[in-house]
């Protein structure tokens, strides 16, 4: 999110493009035929990127993911993100540029979503600093986050729904919550400080609020203290199962102002909804590297 909050970008990496209707069509057999680095811009200008590629697109190191055209690398702490993609419909476009990530600290936290370990979430640097140049105009710096998750099977066998939220602090720190219903029926609600020097501990989460409703009608919520009410501040990504927004909300009587997402798995398990998907989402299989 830039500091002036007008602008915000986001960027995952996928193995196995967990919202890929192809990924899915496939049978989930094969994740490394099934990769992405999805890009999207927020504010004027911007632009949704999200192409499924095959395996030949696919290269990896320790310290660096090569999804076709675009690569994450690690350069002396520094997370380097080169943007090379096109976006989807129906404001098509090449997106190109350079995206720098510098974490504050990097923490140790691993958390099971699942108590079988199918899920897991890696925080790995909640509070870092981001400087953007990309085109339609984003050149803009401000704070930054960090972080993975893994998993051995669908998001959709293993839950309904879920909520998470990641809130900046007035201290350096960075104060996150990860809240969920599972497909058995039990609760996941986690609250998470991190300082700005990456020291880590689970709290006590305030208690749930509900948030306004998305345009298409996607129920949200987030921890806000009592006596208080969130309200979302920006809308960024709204789709029928999901949704990305900055959100205000007041955590032990500060008021806090993070970026929030909201997914519905069930609405995600529909074969309607993946069929909207395949509009958005291209599938790419062949790629072929320049030889050096």
């Amino acid at each position: 999110m830039s500091d002036d909050g007008k602008r915000a970008v986001s960027v995952i990496g996928f193995i196995g493009s967990v919202f890929s209707p192809w990924y899915a069509w496939s049978g989930r057999r094969d994740p490394a035929n099934h990769c992405c680095i999805n890009v999207v811009t927020y504010g004027p200008g911007g632009r949704f990127t999200m192409t499924d590629r095959g395996r030949s697109a696919l290269r990896q190191s320790p310290d660096s993911l090569t999804v076709g055209p675009s690569q994450m690398r690690w350069e002396n702490g520094t997370l380097v993100i080169d943007v090379n993609e096109v976006s989807a419909l129906p404001l098509i476009s090449r997106v190109r540029g350079q995206i720098r990530l510098t974490p504050s600290a990097v923490t140790e936290v691993e958390a099971l979503l699942t108590p079988s370990a199918s899920h897991i979430w890696r925080p790995f640097a909640p509070s870092s600093r981001i400087e953007v140049d990309l085109t339609q105009g984003h050149r803009w710096s401000g704070h930054g986050y960090f972080d993975a998750n893994f998993g051995t099977a669908a998001l959709e066998a293993d839950f309904q729904r879920w909520t998470w939220g990641r809130y900046p602090r007035a201290n350096g720190g960075t104060t996150c919550f990860y809240d969920g219903i599972r497909r058995d029926g039990t609760t996941l609600a986690l609250g998470l400080d991190v300082t700005a020097s990456g020291a880590a501990s689970e709290i006590a989460p305030p208690p749930l609020a509900k948030l306004s409703r998305t345009a298409w009608a996607l129920s949200r919520e987030t921890r806000c203290d009592a006596g208080s009410k969130p309200r979302q501040t920006k809308p960024l990504l709204d789709a029928p199962f999901y949704s990305r927004s900055v959100v205000s909300t007041v955590i032990n009587g500060e008021p806090v102002t993070g970026v929030h997402e909201a997914l519905d798995l069930n609405r995600f398990a529909n074969p309607v909804i993946k069929s909207m998907l395949a509009v958005r989402v291209p599938r790419r299989a062949r790629w072929t590297f320049a030889t050096p």
